[in-house]
């Protein structure tokens, strides 16, 4: 045996050496049959015959045929010779018209590429550069046996095939955005390609679609050493892409050929941070607006400091003149006010007190005489709007949270969603094996390949079962009525009508094999080069990563790499965690299960619910199997709403202990404690459980009546609202209580005239306070998104409910308890008495004189007062420079709880995802793509507009950390045209048959369609006819891409076109890739970009002819509408605020009688602790967005309850100088602010730092911390000190009607009875209850009458 095959060898030898190397000889002409060393090829391997003999001239249709595949060999009918028979070329026009259909885009690149296999085949002068390396007999159809031609050595120049290779590497494939080179270059892919690897590939007859093997020789100019005698390396021109054919093809289009493409100016540069002289513009105006504060500070301190200088010598010359200056300089009248002095501020002060004063002194002893009869009726009124609750509407969808329905983002989705239904829901694990250690392994075909730990066959296997599992999810469906499976929701884009498991877009590595265990444990000796070694499952692997889009690859395995159900897994979406494309050696495998999305009222929207359902609870399953061997993260679509759902029902406890907390603190904080045996008759726990039964009454009949009329809540409503008016309404709680323990019941008058008249005292500052905050909530509700919206509705009813219930019901509740502490009955044991009686004095408490004797003075002190100023102006200014550079978003980690899968999920798809969310540019009517003008104003390929709207796409990706676009957008437009392309086997009609005349598919046989869709254009850029186009584009969408045909639309197009009855496209879509985005600034960074984009884009499309002035492209990314709001959240923002800081002022300075200044500094305060809360959210990390803006709207609000009880207090005080104000304002409001806001909210938000939710720890805690403290701060340490710099003087016309109505006694004797505004001295607290020094009842009420009697004379 060994001698025959010696003897065969030597043979073959002989007769090879026979061919001639001159020109006009052939190496081989005709066909001889198939090849026998090709096996399960893609197209049958028809080999030639061995045959040295000279060039045929060509005639007749040889010629004609010759003509029509070789054009660049063509020289005439009469002076054309060739060495290729007809069969031959016909052969040679199947093999092209398949790589034709990736290259068509490119004319100079077709040709090229047809140049070099014309010259292997057909060159006249084939022995010169074709040298026969093996032959072998072949028996054809006729049992004729001959020697053909199976392998053969191709002896070209390195400057033609680098010139052809160039010509072609960029042309793109517009279904992927991807190179065509990509999948011809076989393992290297497009990155790692070049002219010897491409042409390697096609000469490798392992492939799939060359017949035989061709080693490809690229020879260099000055290299010609080795060359056998008489052999030329073939150095014919290459075109260039930018050249025109020899058939009149045009140049290819800038997408396809760099050399093609404009000079487009790059993307303009993101404006650089703001400067000023040469620092941070903002630090320098914080510090220049810090030095002109100050300044402006130490020369008003100066100049108080002269003025002073000059009053003392003043005064010592006028003494007895009636007036002095204070310390600030500020008059203050001493003795006697005359009527001219009353200015029209002070008689409007007057007036509004008086006349609140005695209308709610009036309203509170009516509540306080029938407390049950009120109790009764307001519990009926709660009933009545608290049975809205039956109906009410719990939005948990974040789109219709934050994204305004009438919002760009939102209409674009529905627009979106509309025509094209929602984008696809998302079901992905994300697996990786960490401890695991890779290896090297030595391949034939692709050498030393580095494989990770995780690349294993055991671990693929793993996963395949993992994956096998999950598709055969089965479970009862009550919408189906039947059992439903995956292929019932699954996204099948090659089969949606009737799918099977197998038509379920399921994206994994495991598809590379088809989902085949049998394929996997495929392994076969293969020889390579003389080399002899086995290749299985890795070779395939290596093969299908580099070339996903392969229907068969180069081992001897002739596996596909195509998924089951029809498409390519692209590495990016099988892989993960690779660095420079070396797929094998990635830290992860990703698993992708596609299902439709449905409209929330669609039945099968539950089905997909359902199928996630049962997703999850395999996948956790199999998490906590101990013998699995990946550590995995996991998310299904309905996991995000799923998790924040979870969150709020288990931190639902925290909030109940929150609001525990706070009621023992007030049931505590309310009570006095003068005696142990007294104990529980003082105590206020009812009083306690009262004022919280408000303001969860309050609460109740606010969500009820806006359930009522329609209009939803939410989890943030449910969780703030009450949190808020719980504050405000405690609030209220301790200065009405701690108002009324402190006053003295008068002679003669009853317990319900004491109540109201202590009602009349304090009601006006609770009303200034909940107007306030309720209008400028009732403001919020103008703000756009529907979160903020909602919840400044709610809230603002609910605290304008929990004043209107505290000044009925719980007045009525007061009334009762009064009866039972006055009858010495305990508080909770109503039956039992004690015998201990009540202290005659009034209950100051702790804290009164604690903020009397130490606090305020010190506070108040001439130094402190100017160290608190500069550090509240440091404060102030150092806040504004941290505002302004607070970051903008809500990454949606954050809305998950500490330990929930989906926060490894994030994690996991930042680190190992290659690729960001694709993005659609999508298109609206009134655009016309039957005309050629049309087409080119759209499509990238040759004859196309070089700024149409996908080579606009194309220009952006080019700078993808300006554009954050990494792949082009796919463009049906370019398909259709490619399509149609004669050049490819695409689009043909049926000319035998029942069809005849109807679109016949490329895997019809050609003898039942001999007719292409179009002829062949002269330039060869083709365009359809109106006509054509609408009666071709329906059957390219209907078309299903396979080998024959890659450009078929289905699965790919057929729902990014739709048209109405009359066949008008009324939308379409283009999809790009946007790069990996991690965080919420740069989504809102690329929505930002892409519309601007999308902005130019339509500008250049309504230029062309008959397209519609309001015609627009728009992108759309599924993640839009979260992101949008923060393009504008910083001005809505400002916007919001400043609607709730009007109210403010106005309401204040109405309610005191318009005091501008009152006002104005009520106001001031406000907005530092707005701004300073801001500063402090950079310094703490937490970034501004919605939640954030409700938190400072509500901030906002509790600003009001420390700042405009003391303002108020202040400006009713008659002190006689302005620091005498303020420790007066200090010592009686300040004790009750500090006890019923700022400990009534810290006990609360410090239980919430147990919270699970990210969401809550950040921003109900961290922010509402931070908003308690800085408001106790500007409340009670930076307000009285700036009062007594520059509040308001005293008002006249208090002290002018009290010389008028008591002009025998001393007014600050007597000031208690003749004004509402009560001030507690030590002088007073020491003498004896009033009513022993009191005879004449009606002197109870006689101050205000005749203070209202006296008002007309004003």
């Amino acid at each position: 045996m060994v001698r025959v095959a010696a003897l065969i060898t030597f043979l073959a030898c002989v007769v090879l050496s026979e061919a001639t190397n001159e020109p006009g000889f052939c190496a081989f002409y005709e066909e001889c049959g198939r090849n026998p060393t090709v096996g399960g090829s893609l197209i049958p391997p028809i080999v030639p015959c061995l045959d040295p003999s000279p060039a045929r001239h060509l005639t007749g249709e040889h010629y004609r045929r010759f003509k029509q595949v070789c054009p660049m060999l063509d020289r005439g009918e009469t002076n054309t010779f060739a060495c290729c028979s007809l069969k031959q070329l016909s052969s040679l026009e199947t093999s092209l018209t398949l790589s034709k259909a990736l290259l068509v885009r490119c004319p100079s690149c077709v040709e090229n590429f047809a140049h070099l296999h014309c010259i292997n085949t057909c060159s006249p002068n084939q022995t010169l550069s074709v040298r026969v390396t093996k032959v072998m007999n072949v028996t054809n159809i006729t049992n004729q046996t001959k020697e053909a031609v199976v392998a053969y050595q191709s002896i070209i120049s390195a400057t033609f095939a680098d010139a052809a290779f160039q010509s072609c590497k960029n042309v793109r494939i517009p279904a992927t955005g991807g190179f065509a080179i990509s999948t011809m270059c076989g393992r290297y892919g497009a990155k790692l390609c070049t002219a010897q690897r491409w042409y390697d590939f096609q000469g490798d007859s392992s492939n799939g679609l060359a017949p035989l093997d061709i080693d490809f020789r690229l020879i260099k100019e000055d290299d010609t050493a080795g060359l056998p005698e008489g052999v030329i390396p073939y150095n014919g021109r290459a075109l260039k892409c930018n050249e025109t054919t020899t058939t009149g093809g045009q140049v290819c289009s800038c997408q396809d050929c760099q050399e093609s493409c404009p000079s487009v100016p790059p993307l303009p540069l993101p404006p650089g941070p703001f400067t000023l002289f040469g620092t941070n513009g903002f630090l320098a105006i914080s510090i220049i607006l810090l030095c002109l504060l100050i300044l402006a500070f130490g020369l008003y301190l100066i100049v108080s400091c002269l003025m002073n200088s000059n009053n003392g010598k003043d005064e010592e010359k006028g003494k007895g003149k009636g007036k002095i200056k204070d310390q600030n300089s500020n008059e203050v009248t001493q003795r006697i006010i005359k009527a001219s002095e009353v200015t029209c501020a002070d008689r409007n002060s007057l007036a509004a007190q008086a006349f609140m004063s005695l209308q709610f002194q009036r309203w509170g002893t009516f509540m306080a005489s029938y407390p049950l009869t009120v109790l009764l009726v307001t519990a009926i009124v709660v009933a009545v709007f608290s049975a809205g609750l039956k109906s009410i509407e719990l939005t948990t969808d974040p789109v219709e949270l934050w994204s305004a329905p009438n919002s760009r983002a939102r209409q674009e989705k529905d627009f979106h969603d509309a025509h094209f239904t929602p984008f696809f829901r998302t079901n992905q694990l994300i697996l990786t094996a960490p401890q695991r250690k890779g290896h090297i392994y030595d391949s034939l075909l692709f050498g030393k390949q580095n494989f990770s730990g995780l690349v294993s066959k055991d671990l693929i296997i793993e996963l395949l079962e993992l994956q096998t599992k999950i598709q055969k999810i089965e479970f009862w469906s009550k919408d189906l009525n039947r059992t439903a499976s995956l292929k019932d929701v699954c996204y099948a884009p090659l089969n949606p009508s009737n799918p099977s498991l197998t038509d379920c877009a399921v994206n994994s590595l495991p598809q590379y094999f088809q989902n085949s265990l049998d394929n996997i444990n495929a392994k076969v000796n293969m020889t390579e080069l003389g080399v002899t070694k086995e290749v299985d499952w890795r070779d395939h692997l290596i093969y299908c990563l580099n070339s996903p889009l392969s229907f068969k690859d180069i081992t001897d395995l002739g596996m596909s790499c195509m998924a089951d159900y029809g498409a390519p897994v692209f590495s990016f979406l099988a892989v993960g965690g690779y660095e420079n494309e070396e797929y094998t050696n990635s830290e992860a495998f990703i698993m992708t299960f596609s299902l439709n999305n449905y409209l929330r009222d669609d039945p099968k929207f539950k089905v997909a619910l359902q199928w996630e359902k049962e997703f999850l609870k395999i996948v956790q399953e199999y998490q906590r199997n101990p013998a699995a061997n990946f550590t995995f993260a996991y998310m299904a679509e309905r996991s995000l709403e799923d998790e924040i759902n979870r969150t709020t029902a288990e931190d639902i406890p925290i909030f109940m202990i929150s609001y525990a907390v706070i009621f023992v603190y007030i049931a505590v904080a309310l009570g006095e404690y003068n005696s142990w045996k007294r104990i529980l008759v003082d105590s206020k726990f009812l009083v306690g459980l009262g004022g919280i039964l408000v303001v969860g009454c309050s609460v109740l009949a606010s969500m009820g009546f806006y359930s009522w009329i329609g209009i939803p809540s939410s989890l943030v409503i449910l969780q703030v609202v009450p949190f808020l008016v719980l504050a405000v309404g405690a609030d209220n709680i301790f200065i009405f209580v701690l108002e009324y323990q402190r006053d003295a019941r008068r002679s003669g008058e009853t317990r319900e005239e004491q109540i109201g008249r202590v009602l009349g005292q304090v009601a006006p500052s609770m009303l200034l306070c909940s107007l306030s905050e309720s209008v400028c909530f009732f403001l919020g509700a103008l703000s756009t998104m529907p979160a903020v919206k909602s919840f400044a509705l709610y809230a603002a009813l609910a605290v304008l409910m929990d004043f209107v219930l505290q000044m009925t019901a719980f007045v009525a509740l007061l009334s009762l308890d009064a009866r039972r502490q006055d009858s010495n009955r305990c508080e909770l044991l109503c039956c039992v008495s004690v015998s201990t009686q009540r202290p005659n004095k009034p209950n100051e408490g702790f804290l009164l004189p604690f903020m009397r004797k130490y606090y305020a003075p010190v506070l108040l002190h001439r130094y402190t007062r100017v160290i608190v100023m500069l550090v509240f102006i440091f404060m102030f200014c150092a806040s504004i420079f941290l505002m302004l550079n607070v970051k903008v978003g809500l990454d949606q980690e954050l809305a998950m709880p500490q330990g929930s899968y989906m926060l490894d999920y994030f994690q996991y798809l930042y680190k190992y995802f290659e690729v960001g969310v694709p993005v659609y540019f999508v298109t609206k009517r009134g655009f016309d793509f039957t005309q050629v003008e049309g087409m080119n104003a759209v499509c990238s390929s040759v004859g196309c507009d070089q700024f149409s709207m996908t080579q606009k796409i194309r220009y952006a990706t080019d700078y993808p950390d300006r554009s954050y676009l990494a792949i082009p957008a796919n463009s049906w437009v370019d398909d259709f045209i490619d399509w149609l392309n004669p050049g490819s086997k695409c689009c043909r009609l049926y000319t035998l048959g029942p069809n005849a005349g109807q679109f016949c598919p490329a895997n019809i046989s050609g003898f039942l369609c001999g007719r292409k869709c179009m002829v062949s254009p002269p330039n060869g850029v083709v365009r359809p006819t109106v006509d054509q186009f609408n009666r071709f584009l329906p059957d390219f969408l209907g078309n299903r891409p396979d080998l024959q045909c890659s450009k078929g639309g289905l699965g790919a197009y057929d729902t990014s076109v739709v048209t109405d009855e009359r066949g008008e496209i009324i939308a379409s879509r283009f999809m790009a890739y946007h790069t990996t985005l991690t965080n919420s600034q740069e989504f809102t960074a690329a929505l930002l970009r892409t519309r601007e984009l999308a902005k130019e884009i339509t500008k250049s499309m309504r230029k062309v002819p008959g397209t519609s002035p309001d015609f627009e492209v728009f992108p759309y990314t599924v993640t839009n509408v979260f992101y949008e709001q923060y393009l504008t959240i910083v001005p809505e923002g400002l916007f919001n605020i400043s609607l709730c800081l009007l109210p403010t002022f106005v309401v204040c300075c109405l309610l005191l009688g318009l005091d501008l200044r009152s006002g104005l500094l009520n106001l001031l305060t406000i907005i530092m602790i707005t701004v300073d809360t801001v500063g402090v959210m950079t310094l703490w990390s937490i970034d501004y967005n919605a939640v954030a803006l409700i938190n400072l709207v509500t901030a906002v609000g509790i600003s009001v309850e420390f700042v405009s009880h003391m303002t108020r207090s202040f400006a009713l005080s008659i002190k006689p100088g302005h620091v005498e104000r303020a420790m007066e304002a200090t010592a009686t409001m300040g004790s009750a602010v500090f006890a019923g806001v700022a400990m009534t909210n810290l006990p609360g938000i410090l239980v919430l730092a147990f919270a699970k939710a990210q969401l809550i720890q950040i921003f109900f805690f961290r922010l509402n911390l931070v908003i308690t403290l800085l408001g106790m701060a500007h409340g009670l340490v930076f307000l009285p000190v700036l009062l007594s710099y520059f509040g308001p003087g005293v008002n006249k016309a208090v002290l002018f009607q009290l010389q008028q109505a008591k002009p025998n006694l001393e007014m600050t004797s007597n000031m208690q009875e003749i004004y509402d505004n009560v001030s507690y001295e030590e002088t007073e607290i020491k003498q004896e209850p009033v009513s022993h020094n009191r005879s004449d009842p009606a002197d109870a009420s006689r101050p205000s009458q005749v203070i209202g009697e006296r008002i007309d004379r004003f």
